[in-house]
């Protein structure tokens, strides 16, 4: 038996596998961590906020996770997956500009369904990436430098305008990030009659549309 009350699925020669408890407790501390940290931060958050906001003991958290740090890893490399889907989608072989405008659309939309993975993001790059910075060196900087030998290809065959790829994904991570990072302040200026999100999609895709036009 394991401490969560449940045999823990191992039979003779396999590897260990996770209950359903177990599984169903380490998505609530995930949850939990992923809506602690999006508000506090990694400084600001502690473990008992967390096993509070999951509904389980500290200890019992613990049991999962042996500590802050191992809960913020677990949900960073699962975002920089979530991150790095959009991306990977702009195919070389699609319409240039057609691709470009689809990935802004995608980041928008993460921006509105995804704003806590968003500053969760955000708080990591503001204190360096101290817990980041490998997989940003690794897989993020890899896709990005596919991706813009992609984007300069089309420059240079005239299929778009002469844009630096780099600063072109840069804008577009700022312009639709922004949205969720800064999503308070977006809609106190707004007012509640308006959606942001609609209306920064009607206004991105003029801008690079105009952007990339020959």
């Amino acid at each position: 038996m394991d401490q969560t009350g449940e045999e823990d699925g191992t039979g003779a020669g396999s590897a260990p596998r996770r209950t359903r408890i177990q599984q169903k407790n380490r998505e609530a501390i995930l949850e939990a961590a992923l809506e602690v940290f999006s508000q506090h931060g990694f400084r600001g958050a502690t473990v008992d906020q967390i096993a509070q906001a999951a509904g389980l003991s500290k200890p019992n958290l613990l049991y999962y996770f042996p500590s802050k740090e191992a809960i913020h890893i677990e949900l960073l490399s699962t975002l920089l997956d979530t991150w790095l889907a959009p991306l990977r989608r702009l195919d070389p072989e699609g319409d240039p500009k057609a691709e470009i405008l689809a990935y802004m659309h995608r980041k928008l939309e993460m921006s509105r369904t995804l704003p806590r993975e968003s500053r969760l993001f955000a708080n990591e790059m503001l204190q360096g990436a101290p817990r980041m910075k490998d997989m940003l060196e690794g897989d993020l900087k890899a896709l990005a430098q596919d991706k813009a030998a992609v984007i300069a290809r089309w420059s240079d065959e005239g299929k778009i305008a002469a844009v630096d790829p780099y600063h072109l994904i840069f804008a577009i991570w700022a312009l639709t990030q922004h949205y969720a990072d800064f999503e308070v302040q977006v809609r106190a200026i707004l007012g509640p009659d308006h959606d942001p999100f609609s209306e920064a999609d009607t206004f991105l895709t003029t801008l690079f549309n105009r952007l990339l036009a020959r």
